[in-house]
């Protein structure tokens, strides 16, 4: 009989639906079914959940279901499900998420060839946003990396022998914050921790009912602050202290104190509760600051963070609510310039910035040789008169681009990385900035594998002094327009466009987007007879390698296999279709057209089987000149011509 190589385990409660909903993605796993196990955990449901799992079990032998009285909480049941596990790993998996078709067979693999302790597997979701640590493949690491305390969530796999060798258990009962306790006590004691990034893992996924785990996830009646402290000390106790504010110690504290300590004391949270119940967050918040963080974790966070931290740690819970206030209004700017494909890949310059509320630059202001945060952003803020020393603009500040697929949730990382630079703005005023390219490559994206069939959004995430914003990539394209002409990628076309709010994105093989609707303008610019079985096609891209394109095209209505090629000596974004030498059709003119579009690219003359020319779909037949110029004052045309600069 096969060993458990896996064993999933599930605490549910009260779940119902959302048991039906999990179970198929648990059971119809590309790992053989008798090579895992799921193990459910029942914690006391008082719905119909436990007569949902039985009879799942009861279709499924490598299914087992335990219960137990209700603990209020996912700890004991995880404990519970660790006991009862024979798997040589543990993967958690809450009972509102599904896991990838090959999750399990992947994540197994990675462990197994690189001895892993623990394995991150690439998380997509709807709550969250992406994390760079997931952007590329990690055969081993370990808590030197500190990038790991970006994924703090239970959802992972770990070597069953591992957790059994140091005791590792979830906090029971109602103890909130009792997967960092779990997930930082494994990151410090492993060896080796790989990281699997190039598959969609497990999905995360924000309920209807809004009924998922983390809803309240800040509960000081459970315990959240004591339990902040528990962790603290798990860290201290793990890591040498250090005065170096680039020391392990003060990094790993560093996501603690800027997630669950100062994100009190920030928009939105202080602005929208209770103002008596923010003055006691505050002052709960300021207490474990004070008591339980060495003064390098605050020292090393960048500018608008340290300035946050000083307030909280100084009782200014006034100059924290404005400074709160004037931050809420900051927001991300993209420029976008020179979109075009080369190479296979859509390529652009990408700038980012932050603008005020007023819609002017974030800018520092050089003073006495040393730069000071924007006066603007600090008006209002309390012991800020004489302004704010930035010391280092650069400190943990990082930007990237992000490719999310609409239909699936998954973000994907385009190649490149974006470089932070301080752009002169006159008069001692400078503003920081990231730069870069984009590459978006549709064939190899998603993980060496191409994207799937649907529409791609283009986001840029940045942290810039210690402001983080998502945004949509946006230009000064036409909304509702094409951003670049359409190019074949692996035989399926992918359009670039703008949405109707003019940001970028891409739809591959025409998931919402016809050729017809990018295509007509170099349609019409294409009036020139071919020369023999091929035809140059503007604003067509296609591959640049030198090697032909396959892809299905009808003429007059019969199937046929053509080639798009980059056309030698032109620019990338001109191909080169070319048809068979013959085809089974009667003589005339026909119509060439790509799947799923209405528009002819071409048309085909055919003489007794053989094809003569190919012909631009604006080329008049038997009349000698172009179409194109017959209708030059339909207004229509006139449009595309100011389109393509003619």
């Amino acid at each position: 009989m096969p060993r458990v190589k896996v064993s999933v385990i599930v605490p549910v409660y009260n779940t119902g639906k959302y048991v039906d909903e999990c179970a198929p993605s648990l059971l119809g796993q590309s790992l053989p079914a008798d090579e895992y196990e799921v193990v459910y955990v029942d914690d006391g449901s008082t719905d119909d959940t436990l007569s949902r799992l039985e009879k799942i079990a009861a279709g499924h032998p490598n299914v087992q279901v335990h219960t137990q009285p209700n603990s209020g909480w996912p700890g004991a049941p995880r404990n519970l499900g660790m006991r009862h596990a024979k798997g040589e790993y543990i993967q958690f998996v809450d009972h509102d998420d599904t896991l990838g078709p090959e999750a399990l067979e992947r994540l197994y693999e990675h462990a197994k060839r690189n001895d892993a302790d623990v394995v991150l597997g690439k998380m997509s979701s709807t709550m969250v946003r992406p994390r760079r640590l997931f952007r590329h493949t990690v055969d081993a690491c370990t808590i030197e990396n500190d990038e790991l305390m970006q994924s703090m969530s239970p959802h992972k796999m770990f070597r069953r022998a591992f957790v059994e060798e140091h005791g590792l258990r979830f906090p029971e009962g109602p103890w909130i914050l009792e997967d960092l306790a779990f997930v930082s006590a494994a990151y410090l004691k492993a060896e080796r921790i790989a990281i699997l990034a190039d598959y969609p893992v497990y999905y995360w996924m924000k309920r209807d009912d809004g009924g998922n785990n983390t809803q309240h996830r800040f509960n000081p009646k459970h315990g959240f602050w004591a339990n902040t402290r528990t962790i603290a000390g798990q860290i201290k106790d793990g890591t040498p202290p250090s005065d170096d504010i680039d020391a392990l110690q003060n990094r790993l504290l560093h996501r603690l104190y800027h997630v669950e300590v100062l994100s009190r004391t920030r928009e939105p949270e202080i602005l929208r509760e209770d103002p008596a119940e923010q003055r006691q967050r505050f002052e709960a918040a300021r207490e474990v600051a004070v008591e339980e963080f060495p003064p390098a974790v605050r020292e090393g966070l960048p500018a608008v963070s340290r300035l946050r931290a000083t307030l909280l740690e100084a009782g200014d819970f006034d100059g924290a609510v404005a400074l709160a206030e004037r931050v809420r209004e900051v927001k991300a700017r993209s420029e976008v310039s020179g979109l075009h494909w080369e190479d296979g890949r859509l390529v652009a310059d990408v700038t980012l910035d932050l603008l005020r509320g007023d819609g002017e630059p974030l800018v520092l202001v050089e003073r006495d040789g040393k730069q000071y945060l924007d006066p603007e952003l600090l008006a209002g803020v309390p012991g800020t008169e004489d302004g704010w020393e930035v010391r280092d603009p650069f400190r943990l500040a990082y930007a990237e681009l992000v490719v999310k697929d609409r239909d699936r949730e998954d973000w994907w990382y385009p190649e490149g990385d974006l470089d932070m630079r301080l752009r002169p703005l006159g008069e001692g005023r400078s503003q920081v900035v990231a730069t870069g390219r984009l590459r978006l490559d549709p064939e190899h994206l998603a993980g060496g594998r191409p994207l799937e069939r649907g529409v791609h959004d283009v986001w840029a995430y940045v942290q810039l002094l210690g402001v983080d914003r998502m945004v949509r990539v946006t230009g000064d394209g036409t909304a509702g327009g094409p951003a670049a002409g359409p190019a074949l990628t692996g035989g399926r076309l992918a359009l670039p466009y703008w949405t109707g709010s003019g940001q970028l994105a891409l739809d591959v093989d025409q998931r919402q987007r016809q050729l017809g609707q990018d295509i007509r303008a170099a349609a019409v610019a294409n009036s020139e007879r071919g020369e023999g079985t091929s035809l140059p096609l503007p604003y067509m891209a296609a591959t640049a390698d030198g090697t032909p394109a396959r892809l299905k095209v009808t003429v007059a209505m019969q199937g046929a296999e053509a080639e798009l090629l980059p056309l030698p000596g032109a620019t990338a974004t001109t191909a080169q279709l070319r048809l068979p030498a013959r085809l089974k059709l009667p003589s005339g003119r026909h119509p060439v057209n790509l799947p799923k579009t209405a528009n002819p690219l071409a048309y085909a003359i055919v003489r007794d089987g053989t094809v003569l020319r190919l012909e631009g779909p604006a080329y008049e037949a038997g009349g000698g000149r172009r179409a194109v110029d017959s209708v030059a004052d339909n207004r229509q045309v006139r449009r595309v011509r100011r389109w393509l600069g003619l």
